[in-house]
């Protein structure tokens, strides 16, 4: 049985995927979600940044429609996404983060300002805020995220943390 906390959070998960908020996520969100980005960060969508970050959103769309869209109408519902994706990515963690990484690695190129190979943290809280995660989650999520706590967020934290929050378990 599922329970009521585990809905909760799998509607909150949902909703970050579903950008324009129409109850279904389709190929469209991954693009807002990009466009946003770019803009957040004032970075063209024709840079070799911008050009990545719509290329791996075209590619999470294309392994999460490929895992979830059951009926092929290029459309997740939410049923969908509960029945589907959130059920195979929780068996195969690896997958999720196999579909996402090069979103989020091109997401976090466009919040590193300075090319370094990492983002702020308050950059990763506008980059999470932009991605449709609440202020106060946010500012705890990209905090925690600065495992050495040295004010810098990488791929390498970003990856396997994106993975456990959508991959959520039935129960704690």
């Amino acid at each position: 049985m599922v329970s009521s906390e585990y809905e909760r959070r799998i509607a909150a998960r949902f909703a970050v995927f579903d950008q324009d908020g129409n109850g279904w996520i389709d190929r469209e969100d991954f693009s807002a979600a990009a466009k946003s980005l770019l803009a957040e960060f004032g970075t063209t969508a024709r840079s070799d940044k911008g050009q990545a970050l719509y290329a791996g959103a075209e590619a999470f769309w294309q392994g999460m429609a490929g895992i979830a869209d059951r009926d092929g109408d290029q459309r997740i519902t939410r049923e969908e996404f509960v029945t589907g994706a959130v059920k195979r990515l929780r068996d195969n963690p690896e997958r999720f983060a196999e579909i996402a990484r090069p979103f989020l690695h091109a997401a976090l190129a466009v919040a590193d300002i300075d090319d370094d190979g990492a983002a702020t943290v308050a950059d990763t809280v506008r980059m999470l805020k932009v991605l449709g995660v609440a202020e106060d989650i946010a500012d705890a999520t990209a905090a925690a995220l600065d495992t050495d706590s040295d004010g810098r967020v990488g791929e390498q934290d970003v990856v396997p943390a994106f993975a456990r929050y959508f991959t959520v378990p039935e129960s704690r």
